[in-house]
């Protein structure tokens, strides 16, 4: 077994759900890395008492190794270094180079604001500089240091890691962390643990149960493997996590659900049907694509432009809300919407062509539909979508989903299909 460690992400902002943790997954991922088992990760509020709890319970699982997340900062609910002082049984104290360095570092930010209240400054200055005896200190990259705790000798309690709750500070922070003594003391018994993904698109994820079972009815050890299913933005992710010493059996699974999902699977190394498509539009040979979204309201456009590069490929999108919209800026005639309505095949074909008229590209998309929650009627309900795809030499695919859920769910699951839909056209036609 390897070393194994907690993550403690604190903030009642966190716990309440008004901010999404990034820390957690990102140091999650960073021990995995190094080698070390991840046990769990524990929200708590801004209260010590919790804080504390967190950090007992985790100890009494055998963490080796606790990392913290938050509570660094200059306020009164930032009490993260104190509690963690207490559970380590270190008393605080004010490291003078340390209050001398954030004293410099509020110089510069206090000279844009002369009127600030100086006093409550040097009171935060001071709070900051005040760590547990024996800490390692970790460079501020705002004003708020980390720092890296050792157990009380000869308690064999874990480490403590104590990083900042702002993620653009707590990242640049890991690797000096990762780097002292007591955090390599800690994680002495690492071991290598490699981890990889699957992806389908288009299979309930009831029918990856079957197929766990039945790899396993084949003579598969998958109990040797650490296996997990997740739906993901319609997709089925399929992580494993296994020793080095398991990588022949890992290809043994994987060849196994590729060949019982052949039509289904469309990535074996972990890259998203976003990275696959840019690929693909890339080249050689370089296509270009533009978009007229409806009910999507331009989430397909800022999916195909989170990707690196996408300004060579990318003409643009209409956003083309209206039935107006639909005519004026992607040509689509009024009589069509007239005839057929706005959420049509008709439609949706005549938006995919105006959008790649329009903007004279290589690859057009027109998406229309009702996401709800209301705008729906018995012939045509809520979730209804028309998804089409045509390229300049006359390819053309279309679907018509309808998709469960809510108005976010919705919208969400079509950009997803409308990139599969296009990436399945182009590799088609790929001469």
């Amino acid at each position: 077994m390897s070393a194994r460690a907690g993550i403690i992400v604190t903030g009642t902002e966190v716990l309440t759900g008004r901010v999404v943790d990034r820390n957690g997954p990102w140091c999650s991922e960073q021990l995995r890395a190094l080698g070390v088992d991840h046990e769990s990760t524990v929200v708590v509020g801004d209260r010590p008492a919790d804080i504390l709890a967190a950090l007992n319970w985790l100890a009494a699982e055998g963490c080796a190794l606790i990392i913290t997340s938050g509570g660094l900062g200059p306020t009164a609910d930032d009490l993260t270094a104190t509690v963690v002082g207490e559970f380590q049984r270190r008393e605080m104290v004010v490291d003078a180079p340390l209050h001398e360095q954030i004293a410099g570092i509020l110089e510069r930010f206090t000279a844009r604001w002369p009127s600030v209240d100086q006093e409550s400054i040097a009171a935060g200055n001071l709070k900051q500089a005040t760590i547990p005896q024996g800490a390692a200190i970790l460079e501020p990259i705002g004003t708020a240091p980390g720092l890296v705790v050792p157990p009380p000798e000869g308690s064999g309690g874990p480490t403590v890691v104590v990083l900042p709750g702002p993620p653009s500070e707590l990242m640049p922070m890991w690797d000096a962390a990762a780097q002292t003594p007591a955090f390599i003391a800690a994680t002495e018994g690492r071991a290598k643990i490699e981890q990889s993904m699957l992806r389908l698109f288009g299979i309930p994820e009831s029918e990856i149960a079957a197929t766990l079972r039945a790899a396993q009815a084949d003579g598969i050890a998958i109990d040797e493997l650490e296996i997990t299913t997740c739906l993901r933005r319609g997709e089925i992710e399929i992580v494993t996590r296994f020793a080095p010493s398991k990588q022949a059996l890992y290809d043994r699974f994987v060849e196994f659900v590729a060949s019982t999902h052949a039509d289904t699977i469309f990535s074996v190394d972990g890259t998203t049907i976003d990275q696959q498509l840019a690929a693909l539009l890339s080249g050689p040979p370089l296509r270009t694509i533009a978009l007229a979204e409806s009910c999507t309201g331009g989430l397909v456009a800022a999916r195909l432009t989170e990707m690196p590069g996408s300004a060579a490929y990318m003409r643009g999108g209409l956003i083309v809300y209206s039935n107006e919209a639909k005519s004026k800026l992607a040509a689509v005639a009024p009589e069509m919407i007239e005839q057929h309505g706005a959420v049509s095949e008709e439609v949706a074909v005549a938006l995919a062509s105006g959008a790649r008229s329009v903007l004279d590209a290589d690859v057009g998309v027109g998406v229309t539909g009702i996401a709800g929650p209301g705008g729906g009627t018995e012939q045509k309900p809520v979730g209804l979508v028309w998804c089409a795809v045509s390229l300049a030499s006359g390819e053309l695919v279309v679907r018509k989903l309808q998709l469960p859920g809510s108005r976010q769910l919705i919208r969400d699951r079509t950009t997803t299909v409308v990139l599969h839909m296009t990436s399945r056209l182009l590799r088609e036609n790929s001469t």
